[in-house]
């Protein structure tokens, strides 16, 4: 089993969204339906509740250190540490029903952000540009989940977990048009769970969490498993590099309110710190909105 540390268990019910906070030396996360935002300091070694309200699905980091909240009915907030909000987005007349997911900040700012199914539709996967315009590049997502650049910029990963894929596109940084989509990773078989959120290291390995899979998987760029790593606990949510040196993997759990069938530290943040081999992240980029 897996070597890692509990840095904090607050039984989130879909704990999600680990976002390293470099200028804080910060980790914040999210526990979706309870609309809560927690934070644990590097320093202190302590972990506190420091948002809670509407449901927020995913979140980047902005150039001046706020975080850019994006909610229910496709609301888009940038929100401060000390409590002040700016409305981005109010809503989405196409998502009224719906939530974002998981969202990635692109190198120019832009943010690539998924939405929810609703009951008479599909998800999505929509790019919201600095200028606050928003587009609609992907239909017919089952769940829009975990996304990631390869280093050269190149190329853009995106995690559907409704059909349990992870698929390449080619990216154009100047434009932020995707293109050319193909599999990359289908996980399937009894016991695997399905692939939900990610992120890429300084190497290019794609690292991959497993709802109801009970594990961390890494992958080659060419796709091929070259590690996993197993936890007592049934739903592994997301992963993030972080730490001065970005040799620390986060990784936030689900499942709080039912820790006899998914494990004692169901719902809790993790800490990894011991791979077996070297292991370096990067920072993520910045929104720009």
């Amino acid at each position: 089993m897996t070597a890692f540390d509990v840095l904090a268990d607050f039984a989130c019910n879909t704990g999600e969204g680990p976002l390293w906070h470099p200028d804080l030396d910060a980790v914040f996360w999210l526990d979706i339906p309870a609309g809560k935002i927690f934070r644990w300091d590097s320093f202190e070694g302590t972990a506190t509740l420091v948002r809670e309200g509407e449901p927020v699905g995913g979140m980047t980091l902005q150039p001046d250190g706020r975080l850019a909240l994006f909610g229910a009915r496709s609301n888009v907030t940038l929100w401060s540490v000390t409590g002040e909000t700016e409305t981005v987005i109010e809503s989405l007349p196409d998502e009224l029903e719906s939530r974002f997911n998981d969202v990635i900040a692109d190198p120019a700012g832009r943010v690539f952000c998924g939405t929810m199914p609703t009951p008479h539709r599909l998800g999505r996967l929509y790019r919201l540009d600095p200028d606050h315009s928003i587009r609609v590049v992907l239909e017919d997502v089952g769940c829009s989940n975990g996304m990631g650049f390869t280093p050269d910029g190149t190329k853009m990963y995106f995690t559907d977990s409704g059909r349990g894929t992870i698929d390449l596109f080619d990216y154009d940084v100047e434009t932020g048009e995707l293109s050319n989509r193909r599999p990359f990773v289908q996980v399937s078989g009894e016991g695997e769970g399905v692939p939900d959120g990610m992120t890429v290291d300084a190497e290019g390995n794609v690292w991959s969490t497993r709802w109801d899979g009970s594990c961390l998987v890494r992958y080659s760029p060419g796709g091929v498993e070259t590690a996993r790593f197993s936890f007592p606990i049934r739903k592994i949510s997301c992963v993030l590099f972080g730490g001065a040196g970005y040799d620390q993997a986060f990784i936030t759990t689900a499942g709080g309110g039912q820790k006899d069938t998914d494990g004692e530290h169901a719902g809790a943040l993790l800490r990894m710190t011991d791979f077996g081999f070297p292991v370096r992240g990067v920072a993520e980029f910045r929104s720009g909105l």
